[in-house]
């Protein structure tokens, strides 16, 4: 890349004193957050979400008149009932075309199972919507998602190999934050039947797990594209909040020790520039291809690093203290500003060159740095990190509104013909990914302008717009032209994390207060605190 690309003018700050910096009052025990209960009698007549005039929805038969509803829903309320009403309609397709599988095919009208969850019916949809559906106040369908769970959801009946990072953060996660909200201790216990069943991942020399568990076999094994059979950086890196929580709910330290032994390695192992590869082989405690990012392969290490000092309440200094050094390493080598319009990104590191790209999935750090500024006691950095996620926000916000249909692609590129736009078909699809409006959501909540939430309208009004079909939500192939073509996938993230954080956006701040909850990567709330002995759950 050229070398006009240059590093912002951006240092990092002396850090303020390393000791305990209480925020004050204590939590309480049990975080509350407000919720209207709604039962079916109380929907008797209540019709589906209107559809916008073009839309796919046009077909449903909707009994309401077509209204835009960019114009049409002006108050927050309006907008959080239409987000209410959308977590509806994906969840009564689902439960009508595909109940008990992980996700539902919207066109097809079937079940759907990627290769992440193994071969059987593991409910991944359920256990993602679980909290959703409780915190929207929809007890009926909540109900139902708990029955399941409790009849249904058996990982010992699982063939093939199970994702040890996507089974934690949507099922052990899902599970634990529905335990969190209820205090209803069957959660735990299918919780921890699944964290038992990932334990061969963590029988490496190293202690780093692996990525894969075969149920049947209990054998566990690595990703075979990952470089010289490595475990990946934003795998083995997001599994502390869950395994944590797991370990002060059943008082066995179990999970928590393997989380301790990992970053004892991390901790031990030389940086190159203080930066942290995607790749490092279990085996050997050695990096593997240097490959960084802050999108996939590398997000979510840096998200829960921030996120364990969070939910110690500002106890864990340790792993402040690596997110910093991490963080500052991030910036002084992979933050650009783009030529034409001096937009902020990170870039990508590959061996020694420098890939001038930025995934949808990297969107995510703008929530991060938001949280950040806020917990921040220096208020110079507090101000830095505020800025840079105001720059980041803006940045995904161009990659949004410079598509046809005003929804950002996988990946985009910064190069001398191009700005925050993808280049390649293989990135210019969509599969419901929440990155971008979980930055908005965390920007709104801190800075109260209005503009995030007008944002997040935005998007939803082209989601409902393009991704939604007569049977459900999918992703769309191509965001560049208003003739989608869908993928017929709805995710079970849409769920999880999409719909959560919209909801949550047009809602007041305590509903899920961010001082009393944390979300980990999947948008599953677990409440701050749990690990501190004067804080117990039990």
């Amino acid at each position: 890349m050229p070398d006009q690309f240059a590093l912002p003018a951006l240092h990092r700050l002396q850090q303020p004193d390393s000791g305990h910096h209480p925020l004050g009052a204590e939590s309480p025990r049990r975080p509350e957050f407000r919720w209207k209960r709604t039962t079916r009698e109380d929907r008797k007549g209540e019709s589906a979400a209107p559809p916008i005039p073009g839309s796919a929805a046009e077909n449903l038969g909707s009994p309401l008149n077509r209204i835009d509803l960019k114009s049409g829903y002006d108050q927050n309320s309006d907008r959080r009932d239409f987000i209410k009403k959308m977590m509806k309609f994906g969840w009564e397709n689902y439960k009508k075309y595909a109940w008990g599988s992980n996700e539902l095919k919207p066109i097809s009208r079937t079940g759907h199972s990627a290769s992440i969850f193994g071969n059987g019916e593991t409910g991944a949809s359920i256990v993602d919507a679980l909290d959703t559906l409780h915190i929207m106040g929809l007890m009926d369908e909540y109900e139902d998602a708990r029955q399941w769970i409790a009849m249904n959801l058996d990982f010992t009946k699982t063939s093939g190999d199970l994702s040890v990072f996507e089974t934690n953060i949507r099922f052990i996660g899902g599970l634990l934050s529905a335990y969190g909200l209820t205090n209803d201790t069957m959660y735990v216990d299918k919780a921890k039947a699944i964290a038992n069943l990932l334990m061969p991942a963590f029988e490496t020399p190293t202690g780093i797990p692996l990525a894969l568990v075969n149920v049947q076999r209990k054998t566990a094994s690595n990703w075979n594209w990952a470089s010289g059979g490595a475990s990946i950086l934003s795998e083995f890196g997001t599994l502390q909040l869950e395994f944590d929580y797991l370990s002060n709910i059943t008082k066995n330290s179990i999970y928590s020790d393997k989380m301790a032994r990992i970053r004892e390695v991390l901790q031990s192992i030389q940086k190159v520039d203080g930066l942290y590869p995607n790749y490092l082989n279990p085996k050997t405690g050695k990096w593997g291809q240097h490959h960084v990012s802050v999108g996939a392969l590398g997000d979510s290490f840096y998200e829960y690093l921030l996120k364990s000092w969070l939910i110690s309440d500002h106890r864990d200094v340790q792993a402040k203290q690596m997110y910093d050094e991490a963080i500052d390493a991030l910036e002084k080598k992979l933050l650009f500003k783009s030529e034409q319009n001096q937009l902020w990104y990170f870039a990508e590191k590959k061996g020694s060159r420098i890939e001038h790209k930025m995934d949808h999935l990297a969107c995510f750090v703008v929530g991060m740095f938001a949280i950040q500024s806020k917990n921040e006691k220096n208020p110079e950095k507090s101000k830095h990190f505020l800025e840079l996620a105001e720059k980041i926000a803006d940045t995904c916000h161009e990659s949004y509104i410079r598509t046809e249909t005003h929804i950002g692609p996988e990946s985009f590129r910064f190069t001398r013909d191009a700005e925050a736009v993808a280049v390649s078909n293989r990135e210019k699809y969509y599969i419901l990914r929440p990155e971008v409006v979980e930055g908005w959501f965390y920007m709104w909540r801190i800075t109260k302008n209005q503009k995030y939430r007008d944002w997040c309208w935005d998007a939803a009004v082209s989601v409902e717009q393009y991704c939604r079909t007569d049977g459900g939500y999918s992703g769309i192939r191509n965001v560049y032209t208003k003739s989608v073509s869908h993928d017929d996938v709805q995710q079970s993230f849409l769920f999880a994390e999409w719909l959560k954080y919209m909801y949550l956006v047009f809602s007041e701040d305590d509903v899920v207060p961010l001082d009393k909850w944390v979300f980990n990567t999947e948008a599953h709330p677990f409440p701050v605190r749990f690990s501190s002995a004067d804080a117990s759950l039990n």
